[in-house]
């Protein structure tokens, strides 16, 4: 280890070699900023989630990049190199065969003409979040930011604006902590079909525009630009690549040693440009993997953020880093992520749920998006389990949103105008809730999880509670307002009263009127008003018990 150049940091190199041959793996050229943590999992469990995430429980998310200029929906830059898929048809519509137009001339589209970052930021803000989050990259490779390594990025080309640049400050100005997401990791294997071609029909055989190098350019308008810096195909492609299970089954060459260094300088150069308070990792356990040696990439990535927040935190780390499929013990390290889905109890250590109102990118054939109703249930889930909710709500290519997400957005804002005092700042209770949601879920998503969003086959019923705390308070989240106004929370009866406490109040936020209640062997029983006072959850305070701050 040598200490480079730049003050407070320290110069890496490390080459891995396979047992019992000569052969290089790869080789790393790794920056780590000096700071009390280092690229282990044993020097990263020392980490302890800052109190602002914590406390801020509702985040919303810009999942939004050139994959939306067609307005068609998730994963455009792969699936329009599908033949037969969707967004293939789309494609040949609007833009014509993928062997003369591809992706890359997709990103040329994309102007982004009407993005108001400090409008957009300040609606967020009116809606209830305490945090914002901005794609720095997808799959499809396309840096959102002024990038130092990635020449195919969106102030050399497309909309000529450095988006995450202008997303930092509008976050910054509207008093919102601010993070980065990164999905470029698996662009390497994500855009081999960009290689294929047409199986059947007049362009069979043909070549799509991922084999381009800079040579082919001459005279048009990426010229002086190498495709091969966005698709990142010069290599052999799984035989299967169009079906992404079967393509992690039988893959095809490994990333180079250049590609794994290119993504770890790339994220470095957004983090250190932005200093995002949050870095979401679109990845299982680490980004570029746990084998081989290649976990020093990310252990090293999660050793820079943390130790960069506490210079400039005075000392203190503000730093989340989120990544999905965590042990419990790399839980202590890292602050795992549950990809619309939620756990299934309360979880100690503070966690992630994210999810979409609508497509991850914007899709103007939509239908309908998710009500406010279905997401505020599952914020209050989330929050009751010790988790916080990440929004994404879909951007349109010009960069505004429409007036369907509006109106979401604007009812959430309303509901956690009234009801933010149990959600905001606030820890799990002894349990999370009571009623026949806590038990009767088997349900798992594609990814093992409880789901987040319930079926509409099977809601909330009046029964159905969730619990936070706060300054001695115990919070009660009714799911459903019950028909006949009156309710009992059995969890509160009197012989579960270890300490024979006395609940002295109750009251509903936002109610002016007393309520009427009485604890008894059967649970709190509590008359609500007769009028229902929003069409939502409610939420009943509940004061008088001692309650624990975990």
């Amino acid at each position: 280890m040598f200490k480079n150049n730049k003050p407070g940091k320290w110069f890496l190199v490390a080459t891995f070699i396979l047992v019992g041959t000569t052969k290089t793996i790869f080789s790393q050229s790794l920056e780590l900023t000096q700071g009390p943590f280092k690229p282990t999992w044993e020097s990263l469990k020392n980490y302890k989630t800052p109190d602002w995430f914590r406390d801020a429980k509702f985040g919303i998310w810009a999942h939004w990049g050139p994959q939306c200029q067609p307005e068609a929906g998730d994963w455009y830059a792969r699936n329009m190199y599908i033949q037969g898929h969707k967004q293939y048809n789309t494609h040949i519509e609007k833009y014509g065969h993928p062997s003369k137009f591809g992706f890359k001339d997709v990103i040329n589209l994309w102007k982004a003409q009407n993005f108001n970052p400090e409008e957009l930021v300040a609606l967020y803000k009116s809606a209830g979040a305490k945090y914002f989050v901005g794609m720095a990259v997808h799959h499809d490779n396309f840096d959102l930011w002024n990038s130092k390594y990635q020449p195919w990025n969106s102030v050399n080309m497309g909309p000529k604006q450095d988006i995450v640049g202008k997303w930092a400050l509008a976050a910054k100005k509207n008093d919102l902590h601010f993070g980065v997401s990164i999905h470029a990791r698996s662009a390497w294997s994500w855009y081999e079909v960009a290689q294929s071609s047409d199986k059947t029909g007049p362009m069979a055989g043909i070549p799509y525009d991922g084999k381009l190098t800079a040579a082919d350019g001459k005279g048009l308008w990426w010229e002086g630009y190498d495709p091969q810096d966005l698709y990142e195909q010069n290599h052999k492609p799984s035989p299967v690549s169009e079906n992404r299970k079967l393509q992690g089954q039988n893959p095809g060459e490994k990333a180079t040693p250049a590609y794994n260094q290119k993504f770890y300088n790339r994220v470095l150069d957004v983090v250190n440009k932005y200093q995002p308070d949050l870095v979401y990792f679109d990845d299982y356990k680490l980004p570029l993997g746990m084998k081989d040696g290649r976990d020093a990439y990310g252990l090293n990535l999660v050793a820079n953020i943390y130790n960069q927040s506490i210079l400039r935190n005075k000392g203190n780390n503000q730093a989340i880093v989120n990544t999905k499929a965590l042990t419990d013990t790399e839980q202590l390290a890292l602050t795992n992520d549950l990809e619309v889905g939620t756990e299934r109890t309360i979880n100690p250590i503070p966690w992630q749920s994210d999810a979409c109102i609508g497509s991850w990118h914007y899709n103007s054939n939509l239908k309908q998006y998710k009500s406010s109703k279905a997401v505020i249930e599952a914020l209050v889930d989330v929050v009751s389990k010790n988790g916080n909710l990440l929004l994404s709500i879909p951007i349109r290519a010009d960069g505004t949103i429409d007036d369907a997400e509006k109106k979401v957005l604007n009812e959430i804002g309303k509901w956690l105008a009234i009801n933010g005092e149990a959600i905001y700042g606030t820890r799990p209770w002894t349990i999370f809730g009571e009623g026949p949601s806590t038990t009767s879920s088997t349900e798992s998503n594609s990814k093992g999880d409880q789901p987040l969003f319930r079926k509409n086959s099977n809601p909330y019923l009046p029964s159905d509670f969730r619990f936070t705390t706060k300054n001695n308070s115990l919070y009660a989240i009714g799911l459903a307002w019950p028909e006949t106004n009156k309710i009992c929370i059995e969890s509160l009866k009197l012989s579960n009263n270890k300490k024979n406490q006395k609940i002295t109040q109750v009251s509903l936020l936002g109610a002016q009127d007393k309520l009427t209640f009485q604890q008894t062997s059967k649970g709190l029983e509590v008359t609500l008003p007769n009028n229902k006072l929003m069409s939502t959850a409610y939420t009943l305070k509940i004061d008088g018990l001692s309650t624990s701050k975990n």
